[in-house]
């Protein structure tokens, strides 16, 4: 059988988000990674908040203060049938927290903005992050950019006064459908690492075991099982059940990026790389009936 065989004529529903992008810097190696993945490290648009990754690593020749960083995208949904600005408020109240709480306490830390070249608008970190320095803290020009001091009793965070933000392609997505286990974390893997390499894309889940519905019987978790996919409900749901004869595991990766294109090629180079591990014998794609998002991006287009 080849690739293109196995490969569902379905496509993947993604959605308009707002997104920003920032530069985290640290002193070492170790506080860089803690506070990049601890910004990263719970996705959870799906109960209205933010969806985050890491973009890219970055050494000290590529960071504005010269130590070695990691870029990050964070996502935020847009509030249909309201205002932008509605958006953006949520979008900052919500980004202010992961900042707080994951990087301004990493020692010697720092972060900038990496979205530069036309924003759509810009977010004042003044306010949700700056006054953290109780009214103490002041403004500086350095490395070209204006920025905030915050005094903390580690001294001292440095955050950039403005955080542009854009609009771009969250939620687009590829189901890989495995016969064991092995080829489950094999094709996870080498997926991921094909679709890091395209500028301008995150995985906010990795590799995810646990794609969901709109429909629920339980409205206040939100979207829950996707029961017609789950292989352990094969027998139990009998007709009802939509997991294909020999597939025993549906992971699915979730990507979001600066641009419709972007997307379509981290979602072909994630396929194309799924699909040389022995025991993956299909490619789908999570939807919702064509119904909520704005974007459909047809699997078998991409190759």
């Amino acid at each position: 059988m080849d690739a293109k065989t196995k490969i569902e004529d379905t496509y993947a529903e993604a959605f308009v988000g707002l997104y920003c992008r920032v530069i985290v810097t640290a002193h070492d190696e170790e506080t860089l990674r803690k506070a990049a993945e601890d910004a990263t490290a719970t996705p959870s648009g799906v109960i209205g908040r933010l969806e985050s990754g890491i973009e890219k690593w970055l050494s000290e020749k590529e960071s504005p203060d010269k130590r070695k960083g990691a870029t990050i995208q964070f996502w935020k949904g847009l509030d249909k049938d309201k205002p932008l600005k509605d958006s953006v408020t949520r979008f900052e109240k919500e980004l202010s927290y992961r900042i707080r709480q994951d990087i301004l306490v990493k020692p010697f830390t720092a972060l900038f903005d990496a979205l530069i070249v036309n924003p759509e608008g810009r977010m004042d970190m003044m306010e949700r992050v700056g006054h953290c320095g109780d009214g103490f803290e002041w403004e500086k020009r350095l490395y070209g950019r204006d920025l905030i001091v915050v005094p903390i009793m580690v001294p001292d965070f440095v955050i950039e006064r403005h955080i542009g933000y854009a609009k771009g392609v969250s939620g687009g997505n590829f189901w890989y459908m495995c016969e064991t286990k092995e080829a489950v974390m094999k094709a996870g893997k080498k997926a991921l690492d094909a679709i890091s390499q395209v500028r301008g894309v995150i995985t906010p889940f990795d590799v995810c075991s646990a794609g969901s519905k709109t429909e629920t019987r339980f409205p206040l978790i939100g979207p829950t099982t996707n029961h017609p996919y789950c292989p352990s409900l094969r027998q139990k749901l009998g007709k009802e059940s939509t997991v294909p004869k020999g597939v025993n595991y549906i992971p699915e990766i979730v990507i979001s990026g600066i641009s419709m294109q972007a997307v379509k090629e981290a979602m072909k180079a994630g396929i194309e790389a799924a699909l040389t591990i022995n025991g993956v014998v299909r490619i789908s794609a999570g939807n919702y009936g064509g119904k909520l998002g704005e974007y459909k991006i047809h699997l078998r287009e991409l190759l």
